[in-house]
């Protein structure tokens, strides 16, 4: 008997059917396993996320200094809307008071302006000529005593003045320290305020001074006068027409 050899596509497929079973009793012995992914590094990638990183936390710094410069400048607004008081103000008023009373105490001629002409024709009338030597002594001496009590009137508003001028001091330096102390914008321009006002009160003193002092003065010129008008009458009512004396 004799035997052919196989063809070789027999034999091919033979190998084929060998390798596929061997793939399926590899894959029956072992457990089968998830593919992992490769992690891959792109240096280029990873530069543009950490300068946009660093953009972002510089954007974040940025609003953060401008909420705390918008903070400062509310504390800053609220210290210039802080005010101070002015306790000095009522002392102010009062010692200006004082010297208001001290100048309606005035006598003979008054500080009013719409009885001042009827007093001082009262004291000094145009001509005494006619009046009785008892009557123009009377009117002199009325006269003198106006211009005493003007001097004393003049001497005590100046006496008012200088008792006032401790005060002021006092006031005056609560008012500086006041003023170097002001947090804000509003409490330094009333801390002025009230140094004006203080200014304005002496001034308002030395305006008071001024007047009774004017005053005295007024009546002593305005009695010289007088008196000098009252010499020229009696002389003319002495001397008469000037016809001279014929005994009988």
């Amino acid at each position: 008997m004799i035997v052919k050899p196989r063809s070789r596509p027999s034999l091919a497929a033979g190998c084929m059917a060998l390798v596929a079973l061997g793939g399926a009793f590899a894959a029956m012995s072992f457990p089968s396993t998830p593919a992992q992914a490769l992690i891959v590094y792109d240096p280029t990638n990873y530069s543009q996320n950490l300068l946009t990183a660093a953009r972002t936390l510089q954007q974040v710094n940025n609003q953060i200094k401008s909420l705390q410069n918008e903070a400062q400048s509310l504390l800053n607004e609220e210290k210039n809307l802080t005010t101070i008081g002015f306790p000095e103000l009522q002392a102010l008023t009062q010692t200006l008071s004082q010297i208001d009373v001290l100048m309606g105490q005035a006598q003979g001629i008054q500080f009013q302006v719409s009885t001042l002409n009827q007093q001082f024709r009262q004291l000094y009338p145009t001509s005494n000529g006619s009046l009785s030597l008892s009557s123009q002594v009377s009117a002199a001496r009325a006269r003198l005593d106006t211009e005493m009590t003007a001097y004393q009137h003049t001497m005590t508003v100046q006496a008012q003045v200088v008792e006032n001028i401790q005060s002021d001091a006092s006031a005056l330096s609560a008012m500086v320290e006041r003023s170097q102390n002001a947090e804000g914008a509003l409490q330094a321009s009333q801390a002025t305020n009230q140094l004006l006002a203080l200014t304005a009160k002496q001034q308002f003193q030395i305006q008071q001074l001024l007047a009774a002092h004017y005053r005295a003065d007024a009546l002593e010129r305005a009695n010289r006068a007088q008196a000098t008008s009252d010499a020229q009458a009696a002389t003319a009512k002495f001397l008469g027409d000037g016809t001279a004396y014929t005994p009988n």
